[in-house]
């Protein structure tokens, strides 16, 4: 298999620590976002969304959208497991990873900035301060959540790593860069702070890749 992404894309990132998790080695290719790469004809073949990351399996399927990957991960390699045995866990876990995914992530990245600045005449620091409320208002739904999860544990749902947190840790690699203050987020913190002390999360770091810049 092959993972085509780019080192600070955070779907990317989220996919990355997915295929560590379960042990899944593939060959990595980037296509880099700032150079506009990603809207060569070859690639948009690939992906027609023009986004990192692609999947592309041993068979030549391409797989899209970083959580419909991480949930053929799940399927087609289920251990160790990313999400619960349960049903109401399974729905729990995707709740969290869909406030990262759907309902932070979108409204904040490379391309929504880059059209700010463009067509609306916003300042860099100005497209930043946007970020930052979008990543705190997710981030403040997802406090709360934890706060009131019967499920209290190491990580996001209990004591084993699951989907949500893969989606959480490049989210708060985000919200640094955009100066979020984490210490309004001391469960998001402690679960992030847990997470990096894991191999398969650890590895998958943007400074870690092989296309990293400074």
């Amino acid at each position: 298999m092959k993972l085509i992404g780019y080192f600070r894309s955070s779907a990317a990132y989220r996919v990355r620590i997915a295929l560590n998790f379960k042990g899944i080695a593939v060959e990595h290719a980037s296509r880099h976002l700032r150079k506009g790469e990603q809207f060569s004809a070859d690639y948009a073949a690939l992906n027609p969304q023009k986004l990192v990351p692609s999947l592309v399996l041993d068979d030549g399927a391409v797989l899209t959208q970083s959580l419909a990957i991480i949930e053929y991960l799940e399927e087609a390699h289920p251990e160790p497991p990313l999400l619960p045995r349960d049903p109401v866990g399974r729905a729990h876990v995707r709740a969290l990873s869909l406030i990262v995914s759907a309902d932070i992530h979108p409204i904040q990245n490379l391309r929504v900035m880059a059209y700010l600045r463009q067509k609306f005449g916003q300042t860099e620091e100005s497209a930043f301060t946007w970020s930052r409320h979008w990543i705190e208002t997710g981030f403040d739904a997802y406090e709360s959540m934890l706060s009131h999860s019967t499920e209290k544990g190491t990580f996001s749902h209990g004591n084993s790593p699951t989907m949500a947190d893969m989606c959480l840790v490049p989210q708060v690699f985000n919200a640094t860069r955009f100066k979020v203050d984490m210490k309004r987020y001391p469960a998001i913190q402690r679960i992030y702070d847990a997470c990096l002390k894991l191999p398969a999360f650890d590895a998958a770091q943007p400074s870690k890749q092989p296309d990293a810049e400074p």
